[in-house]
């Protein structure tokens, strides 16, 4: 299990929302890489998985990018636990 802090401004980096004109969500290119780089090696994933956190201006650590990255190419699910600072 990853965990992140992100504040409630920037939530939209991490989560998509309509409501929002932030066009990097993290939740996004997360779910595309779980359905189309499944049985993938990690090795593979990591790099696209920092370039989305990069992209969504995130800062996953390179082991929740790994764990991450494990999850998408095993098809198992992944929980991260999200801590919003005011």
């Amino acid at each position: 299990m990853g965990e992140i802090t992100v504040s409630a401004q920037d939530m939209d980096h991490l989560l998509s929302d309509p409501a929002s004109a932030y066009g990097a969500p993290y939740q996004q290119a997360y779910a595309q890489l779980a359905v189309s780089h499944r049985g993938r090696p990690v090795t593979e994933i990591v790099p696209l998985l920092r370039a989305a956190a990069d992209a969504a201006l995130l800062g996953f650590t390179g082991a929740d990018l790994l764990e991450q990255a494990q999850a998408i190419s095993s098809g198992t699910p992944y929980e991260l636990r999200v801590r919003v600072t005011g």
